[in-house]
């Protein structure tokens, strides 16, 4: 005869990040999936035009390289996916993230900026410069969607995209002016080539980000269901929106400086795991954090693989994937209306 579940125990099942809801944080599927990124980590080490184990110096060129740059797309694949989560919470829309609503192209204007006026600026200084930048750059976009009256799932994304074409357009302007085009166009591609042994380090930052964004699951869970109910349960609805654009702009930022730009990565891999597994935040954000660093890392292979020995892009296929997954959802809400 089971025993009679008491009224804690119905609190822990429905209460977000209650007992019931740790538990469900590591399963077996989960296991099984950082087995599969453990076995993509092994490729992305081995993938290279240099054969590192019949070189004399290949240990040297194998931490250099092969190092930095697969443990830059493990946190930056995770990193940039968890900020699209988190956007899309305190938004309350399925399809933003750091690149339909601007914030990636505010980011870019604020290292452009710093190049510009102070080209030798050390890497800390750019970072800042592209924190701040896309820290004002997404409190813009909110502010601007207070002030719209409609705000269909469709709204939204295209107000974000079109702040972040005239951002583009001006930064491209100031690049063009400056002779930094080029520059920009580096930027643009989102590319890992320049991850080596002494860069990439600044990367490591987005682990605290990560961290403090399964602290606080549940506030961001709670902020997502509006304003009104957020107040009604005692919860600072602005604070959690300031923490959690705070938290974007810095991954963002960060990944600006250190890699450059990768597009629709937070759009995807949350809709992707939010149509496998449902709307569950805190239950959702390991595998948001594993689907992240899996699919770019598969792009980055297939970039260097495709055209070996040259190589694309991970922007560039993330782009294209992104796009496919987009029109994708959209589809598929018109289809359910």
């Amino acid at each position: 005869m089971s025993e009679p579940k008491t009224a804690g125990d119905e609190t822990d099942s429905r209460v977000p990040g209650g007992a019931a809801s740790r538990q469900r944080l590591f399963t077996a599927p989960l296991l099984l999936g950082l087995l599969g990124l453990l076995a993509l980590t092994v490729s992305s080490l081995l993938v290279g035009v240099y054969d590192v184990f019949g070189s004399p110096d290949g240990a040297y060129i194998f931490a250099l390289t092969r190092i930095p740059r697969t443990v830059s797309l493990l946190l930056a694949g995770s990193a940039m996916a968890i900020s699209g989560l988190v956007m899309q919470q305190i938004s309350q829309n399925r399809f933003v993230e750091p690149t339909t609503t601007g914030t990636t192209e505010w980011a870019g204007l604020g290292l452009l900026c710093v190049l510009i006026l102070y080209p030798e600026a050390p890497l800390m200084v750019k970072m800042v410069a592209a924190i701040a930048a896309a820290f004002g750059g997404t409190m813009v976009f909110f502010l601007v969607l207070r002030r719209i009256q409609l705000r269909s799932a469709m709204i939204v994304p295209i107000v974000g995209i079109m702040l972040g074409a005239v951002v583009g357009a001006v930064s491209s302007y100031l690049a063009q002016a400056t002779s930094m085009l080029q520059t920009l166009g580096i930027w643009f591609q989102g590319s890992f080539s320049a991850a080596i042994q002494g860069q990439y380090e600044p990367v490591w930052a987005v682990v605290i980000v990560v961290i403090g964004v399964f602290l606080v699951a549940d506030q961001f869970t709670i902020a997502g269901l509006g304003k009104d109910v957020a107040t009604n349960v005692g919860l600072d609805h602005r604070k959690v929106v300031l923490l959690g654009t705070g938290m974007i702009a810095a991954v963002t930022g960060i990944i600006t400086v250190v890699i450059g730009n990768l597009p629709f990565l937070g759009l995807v891999v949350p809709n992707i795991v939010s149509l496998l597994r449902g709307d569950n935040l805190r239950s959702n954000l390991p595998w948001v954090c594993l689907t992240g660093a899996a699919m770019v890392t598969v792009c980055d292979i297939i970039g260097r693989l495709v055209n070996m020995p040259f190589e694309v892009p991970v922007g560039t296929i993330l782009s294209v994937v992104g796009a496919f997954v987009f029109a994708f959802l959209l589809l598929r809400r018109r289809r359910n209306a």
